[in-house]
Formats: structure tokens, sequence, C-alpha cells
């Protein structure tokens, strides 16, 4: 059952606490001790804790309350903490909401409000736990894959990627060709790599053919070579990239551009394992195993007449479909930890932005924004700008803190909204603007 732990030394406010949170079926516990409060959740089964920013008679600097949420923070990173706090401490709770507190809540509270509050971060801790569980098997199950088969460097979190690496390593050892799907930038390559790595043709060599990088003209001397003299050009012998991966793997990228020509002549050798140079009447035989990728859909190239149907059958034995960044979020930020220049790290704002991006260059994209940061960016951590990023991504990482920084202006002001907007460098319009999208109501208070 989830838990939350209330840290209050007004025995008359934690009672409150515990009676409302007791109506709405949510465990708690309390003390006033902030000591007591490190053991229990030393000891495990803290969900959330709400906390007070004092706890000593008198007190009102809120000092106690930051330190005890630095050793919650230190001890339990992954437990939410809810602060309570008189308008004497908000700006120690506007600071603490910066460290990492999950949100701030005024005395006296709104039932409803902290109802919901709680629930949310309940709900969340929850999620966050069973993800926690299914990440440490995932963890598990890729170490034992990590430890039997090479892979290449490949990093991933999600269940999606590790289904992908899973079946690709299985299939490594058979002979059969296999396509690679998927979208630009998402991976297809390092997949043929991991293929090759770990079949019985990892000692020879992986040729690597990006058709779709050659006119026409040239994609047949490319993989089945040319004689002298076989086109305007050719003076000398140019042996193919089949021939060059004799005995190893061929791994033919963007297949979908291949020319009508070169299909007719890949599917003879998919089908003998023989091919003539052009110029050549001269048979040859390779022993390669190939390995193509594309991103456009070849269903619909065969549709339109672009793609054989006899081709796609030999070459699609088995498909390895790498899924887009967007639609495996967890890689996200591995990924990025992966790419970062040595002394630099990834603010808060910046793993938010990365995380809310739809990355339609995929993989490449956010190395190329890694490479784009340690160019420019001239400080240890990275911001959202360093990555190239609007200031609306840092804007929406960012809520909570501007939410608490407005009602701060606010309240320094005495209520009045045009002095705020003032000390805020905004107009009056602005500042109403901003405050209706953060959901702030102005409390009209008795004269």
């Amino acid at each position: 059952m989830s838990r939350v732990l209330i840290v209050e030394d007004q025995p008359a406010v934690a009672k409150a606490l515990r009676m409302l949170f007791d109506l709405n079926d949510i465990d708690t516990e309390a003390t006033s001790d902030p000591d007591a409060a490190m053991r229990m959740i030393e000891r495990g089964g803290v969900d959330v804790v709400l906390q007070d920013m004092n706890f000593s008679p008198g007190a009102t600097s809120g000092e106690e309350g930051i330190a005890l949420f630095r050793r919650v923070r230190a001890a339990a990173p992954e437990v939410p903490i809810l602060l309570l706090t008189a308008w004497t401490s908000l700006e120690t709770a506007v600071q603490l909401v910066k460290e990492g507190a999950s949100d701030y809540m005024p005395k006296p509270w709104d039932d409803a409000k902290l109802l919901a509050t709680v629930r949310n971060l309940l709900h969340l801790r929850a999620l966050q736990a069973e993800n926690e569980k299914l990440r440490a098997d995932r963890t598990r199950t890729r170490a034992v894959l990590a430890r039997e088969y090479d892979l290449r460097g490949i990093v991933y979190e999600s269940d999606a990627m590790h289904r992908v690496v899973s079946l690709a390593v299985q299939i490594a050892r058979s002979e059969v060709p296999v396509l690679i799907t998927g979208p630009n930038g998402a991976g297809k390559e390092k997949i043929a790599e991991i293929v090759h790595a770990n079949s019985r043709r990892r000692q020879k060599p992986l040729v690597k053919v990006n058709a779709g990088a050659l006119p026409d003209t040239l994609i047949e001397s490319e993989l089945f070579g040319a004689e002298p003299g076989a086109y305007t050009g050719a003076t000398r012998l140019r042996i193919g990239r089949f021939e060059s991966a004799n005995g190893g793997t061929l791994f033919l990228d963007e297949i979908g551009n291949l020319s009508a020509p070169g299909q007719m002549k890949l599917l003879r050798v998919l089908q003998s394992g023989e091919f003539e140079r052009l110029g050549s009447s001269d048979t040859r035989r390779v022993d390669v195993r190939l390995l193509c990728a594309t991103n456009a859909d070849l269903l619909q190239g065969i549709a339109r007449g672009a793609f054989r149907q006899d081709l796609y059958f030999r070459l699609n034995v088995v498909e390895l479909a790498v899924p887009p960044l967007r639609e495996r979020r967890e890689d996200v930020l591995p990924l990025a930890e992966s790419f970062l220049s040595s002394g630099k790290r990834l603010g808060e704002a910046a793993r938010s932005a990365l995380l809310a991006h739809d990355w339609p260059g995929n993989v490449r994209e956010l190395q190329n924004r890694l490479a784009r940061a340690a160019a420019i960016g001239g400080d240890a951590v990275i911001t959202p700008e360093d990555l190239g990023f609007s200031g609306a991504a840092r804007e929406s990482a960012e809520v909570p803190v501007e939410r608490a920084q407005i009602e701060l202006a606010i309240l320094n002001a005495n209520g009045s909204v045009s002095r705020a907007a003032e000390a805020l460098g905004l107009s009056r319009q602005a500042l109403y603007r901003r405050m209706e999208k953060l959901g702030i109501v102005l409390e009209r208070r008795p004269r």
C-alpha cells in the first residue's frame, strides 16, 4: 500500500493532515523529528514525503526544511517531496523546487488541491517503481545478452530495441538474407554490424554500400565491378563490392534506390552466387551474405512497378524493423549521455527538452544536437539553447519554478499585479496571461 510520510512539528496540523488522508484511503505516518523521518525513509516503504519547512519552536528561516529536503534527496532521490510552506518561507520553497522538489503547498492549504497533488505523486511513484522493476529485469536480460554476444556498443533502454537486438543476434548465425527497415538515422547500420559481428563470417569483412548515395549509372559497377572501357571514363579494372566482401557480409543500404538492371543482377547473385562485371562475359562466383536496409516502403515500390517482387521476397527472409526514436523515448537520455563530450553534463531543462522532442531525424539528429552543444556551449551544464531548441522547450520544463516566482512576486507586491509585473519585467497584460496559463488565481484579501 502507498504511504505518505508527514514531517510536521505542529501536532494539530499533523493530525488534520492525517485525518484528511485517512478519510481518502491514503496511508500515512507522521513525525516532528527530521532524524526520525530519515530513519523511516531509509527503512523503505515511503512513497511521498510531505514536509514542513520549520521544526523548532519559533523557527521561521526554513533552514531546517532545507536541510531535511537535501538529506531526503541524497538518501532516496526517487521519493517525491512536497513542501508545506507558510508565506514567510515561500522564497525558500521556490529554491527547493529548482533543486528538485515536486511542488509546494502554501498554508493554509486547499484540501482538494492537496489531495489531487498527493494522489498524482503517489501514482507517479507507483509507475516509477514498476518501471524500476521492469528496468532491472531488462538490465539482467541485457547483461546476459551483452555477455554472450558482441553488441557493438549499442546503447538502449527500451523494450522495442531490446526485441530488435535479441532477434538480430538470434538470426546472426544463419545464412539467410536480412532486410532491416526503419527511418533514416534510426540505427539500421548498427543492427547490421551486430548481425555480422555474431555470425560465422565475423572474421571476414563487412562491406558497406550506400546505394542511395550512388547514381544509377554507377550502382552496377560499384556492386559488381567493371572492366576497363566498360563505360566512359573506366580506364582501369574496378573490383566490385561483392568481390570485396567474398566470404563475409555485404550491407547494402537504401536498397529501394537500386536500378532495374541492378535489381535483376542482385536477384541472380542471391539465386546462384554468380555475376559478371560490367563489360565482361566471364561469370564469377562469390560467397556473400547479404544484409539490406531501407527507409522506403518496398511493397509500395512493388505496386508502382519500381521494385521487383521476386527480389523483395528473396531479401525479406527475416525483417528487422528498427522503430523511430520517438517511439522509444526511454533510449533518448541514455543515448544522449553516450554522445556527451568529456566534462559536459545535461541540465534538467535540457533533459526535459530532449524527452519532449519528436526526433524527426532520429538517433542521427540526437547525435548532431549533442555535437552542436559541445561546439557552442561554454558551460559544463548543457542547456536547451545549446542543443538548438527554442525557448519554448525550456519554458515547459520550468513551469513549476515560473509559477512559484510569479506567486512570490505577487506576494512581495502585497497582491498588486502592476507592481509584480514591474518586478518581473513584464507588462500587466502579459503577467495576467501567464497567470491564466499557469492556473494562478489572485485571492482577494479582506481590507
